[in-house]
């Protein structure tokens, strides 16, 4: 049988082999056995033979005594060896003697520490003792097993183990006394050990299985001693079986993660401090779990297929994008469970979940630039063929309905696609955007419309400015929008919206109507237009005043001042229309207080022209038009109408002027015409008297009596 070399784990001076025992895994090939191995560590006093029945029993090669050179210390610390042609793969570690009179005051330490070590460690310990040291109260084994019991009761949780005594050196005492009278001693060492306060009372039985084997000596009897070890060593075989000596394997650890976890536990029992094996466990498994997640994740990013999607996707939707991305995810997740099956099953559990994070966020990119190229696709999909319906003469409403259910089940299919089943994203918000899209579009059709049907005819209500203006502008306003309105909620059937969200898209139309009214009457309230059509609409009725006058029928002489506060009435109906918008019906008394603060006290009464300003435009001399209904709109306040009627009221000035003076003018040449009219009149009697003198005394005498009549009529 070939004999496996040890390696010191552990040495005589506490110091951990982190890079031997590295080496010893990978060259025996322990690191990749997962849960299919088992640990057997062996304790016991100084110079009894553990080593010698390692070697024999498990083919391991450790340092031996030489009975040649006396009793003395062997194995200094721990040595840990593969055990040769044994299933499972089986490790044997062999302790320093727990009795060494080497280590003087410091043997009670280690040799606590050895025992602490090897039941954290192994699935089975071998305890190495005389046979004849049993029922013996200062027996070498006694503070042994004290120690072992103490550590199991104060530290860990109950988890089988198997405690396989090896008595040496039996002779002729009867095998079935040893094993009685053993197992009544270690009863009595166990109840010895007081119970911890807070742990409940527990029983040997909840600990260990508890094995006894005899061997005869190796030394007087070396043929019995190799028959009996190979029996012994037949017990090893398949010792993580059911019914294997290697006990309760429940919350056995992976082979992976041994180096780490042997590493951290005997930190910890240097330091002194409690070991709570659980824990450990947990801290191990999350190392280990750890490291083979960042592994798989950096396969998954390196994977040839996956790069190759990545790549594909920048530039445009790829097929079957979610069948395979779920693929290579699936088998990344696959390779994990796998690889980690054997550790703490919440610290897998847990570790799974943050790698699928990780290669989740890689992938959300990608995922993300999918839904976009699909989105970007139907939204110009939509737009198509909503033009090449209506091209073809279908009605708006109807060519909305049919493009936009193809579009959207052309999206649906396009997300189910690239649907990643290890996540829970969805295409919600893309679709969201899409429809929001695709009722921009319906949107702006109807905002249109109503631009259309509102603008225009607004402004030339609005410059107009007729008495009932903003009935008509009201009216314009209400059915437009409202038609606007019906429309679109026929074209939004099609989206399957909620009733608040087809609200909102109404409620935004009406806002869009109102602000375009508003800009119309902003723009037409404007100081200059507003002043530019007061004077037209003076002009204009001085114009109609002149042109109405008949230069061959002057009989009377026409009152300017009439004709001037005419004028300067409708001037001032324009700034009254134009000073507020009027919403609703509601009454308002802009145009009286405009009469009452302006006209009728500065036209009309000539005694107020040397009244100062501020005490005449008082009423005027405010923020805000307290005679309009809470839902107007403020166009022009009253200072501003102050401020544009006294502009207004200079600048018409000429105008007035040159009325007058052509009335003047006029005047002048209707006198002098009528004068010229009576000089002929009289001219035409004088020679009607000349005509009946000649008649009676002849020509001359006609002629000078004709004219002396005239010159008489001419001094008249």
């Amino acid at each position: 049988m070939k004999m496996e070399e040890g390696m010191q784990l552990i040495d005589g001076n506490g110091n951990f082999n982190v890079e031997g025992l590295k080496d010893f895994m990978t060259t025996t090939g322990f690191a990749h056995c997962g849960r299919s191995y088992a640990i057997v560590a062996i304790i016991g006093p100084q110079s009894s033979g553990k080593s010698t029945l390692m070697n024999h029993v498990f083919g391991t090669n450790f340092k031996m005594l030489d009975a040649y050179k006396g009793r003395g210390q062997t194995t200094k610390g721990i040595w840990i060896a593969r055990c040769n042609d044994i299933k499972p793969f089986t490790v044997a570690m062999d302790f320093e003697g727990t009795d060494s009179n080497a280590r003087g005051e410091d043997n009670t330490a280690f040799e606590r520490q050895s025992a602490l070590f090897a039941l954290a460690i192994a699935d089975i310990i071998l305890i190495n003792m005389w046979y004849k040291d049993i029922g013996l109260e200062h027996a070498a084994s006694r503070p042994l097993l004290k120690t072992v019991f103490q550590v199991m009761k104060r530290l860990f949780k109950p988890r089988k183990r198997t405690l396989l005594f090896v008595l040496r050196d039996h002779s002729k005492t009867p095998f079935e006394y040893l094993e009685t009278a053993l197992k009544e001693d270690i009863d009595r060492i166990w109840a010895s050990v007081a119970e911890p306060e807070t742990s409940r009372s527990v029983v040997l039985s909840d600990f260990f299985n508890v094995e006894i084997a005899a061997l005869s000596s190796y030394e007087f009897e070396e043929k019995n001693f190799k028959e009996q070890v190979d029996r012994l060593r037949q017990r090893f075989f398949h010792s993580i079986s059911p019914g294997g000596l290697a006990g309760d394997r429940r919350d056995a650890q992976p082979a992976s993660g041994f180096a780490l976890r042997a590493e951290q536990i005997w930190k910890t029992i240097k330091e002194n401090k409690d070991l709570d094996l659980p824990a450990m466990e947990v801290m191990v498994a999350t190392f280990r779990c750890e490291a083979i997640a960042e592994e798989k994740l950096k396969c998954f990013t390196s994977n040839m297929r996956w790069l190759a999607i990545k790549e594909d996707v920048q530039t445009g939707p790829v097929p079957g994008f979610g069948e395979d991305v779920t693929s290579i995810l699936e088998t990344c997740l696959s390779e994990y469970d796998i690889e980690v099956g054997h550790f703490d099953q919440e610290v897998r559990n847990a570790k799974r979940k943050q790698l699928l994070s990780n290669v989740l966020m890689v992938v959300h990119d990608a995922y993300d630039t999918m839904l976009m190229h699909l989105y970007s696709n139907t939204v110009n999909s939509f737009k198509t063929s909503l033009e090449q319906s209506l091209n073809e003469g279908r009605e708006y409403v109807a060519s909305i309905h049919l493009c936009s259910q193809s579009c959207l089940r052309e999206f649906d299919e396009g997300c189910e696609d690239a649907a990643i089943q290890q996540s829970e994203w969805n295409a919600n918000e893309f679709r969201k955007r899409l429809i929001c899209n695709m009722l921009s579009e319906v949107m702006a059709k109807y905002k249109k419309q109503i631009t259309h049907a509102i603008a225009n005819t607004v402004e030339s209500l609005l410059e107009a400015s007729e008495r009932n203006t903003w009935a008509s502008v009201r009216d314009v306003f209400e059915c437009n929008t409202e038609k606007a309105i019906s429309e679109f909620s026929d074209a939004a059937a099609s989206f399957d919206l909620c009733s608040s969200e087809i609200n909102t898209k109404f409620q935004q139309l009406r806002e869009y109507a109102r602000n375009l009214l508003e800009m119309k009457a902003k723009e037409q309230a404007d100081a200059g237009r507003v002043l530019k059509r007061m004077m037209d609409r003076s002009k204009q009725v001085f114009d109609n005043y002149e042109k109405s006058i008949s230069w061959y029928k002057w009989t009377t002489e026409t009152n300017l001042d009439e004709i001037e506060r005419k004028a300067l009435s409708k001037s001032l109906r324009i700034l009254s229309i134009l000073a507020a918008i009027r919403y609703d019906e509601m009454p308002d008394q802009i145009e009286n207080v405009l009469y009452s603060s302006l006209m009728d006290r500065i036209v009309l009464n000539p005694s107020l022209q040397n009244t100062p300003m501020e005490a005449v435009l008082d009423p005027l001399a405010v923020d805000t038009w307290e005679e309009v209904s809470q839902n107007s709109t403020t166009l022009l306040k009253p200072e501003d109408c102050v401020s544009l009627w006294m502009t207004f009221i200079e600048e018409i000035k000429p105008m007035v002027t040159d009325v007058k003076s052509r009335q003047d003018a006029r005047r002048k040449t209707r006198s002098n015409a009528a004068l010229a009219a009576r000089a002929v009149a009289r001219a035409a009697v004088g020679v009607a008297v000349g005509a009946a003198a000649g008649a009676v005394g002849g020509p001359t005498a006609g002629g000078n009596l004709g004219i002396a009549f005239i010159k008489r009529v001419m001094r008249m």
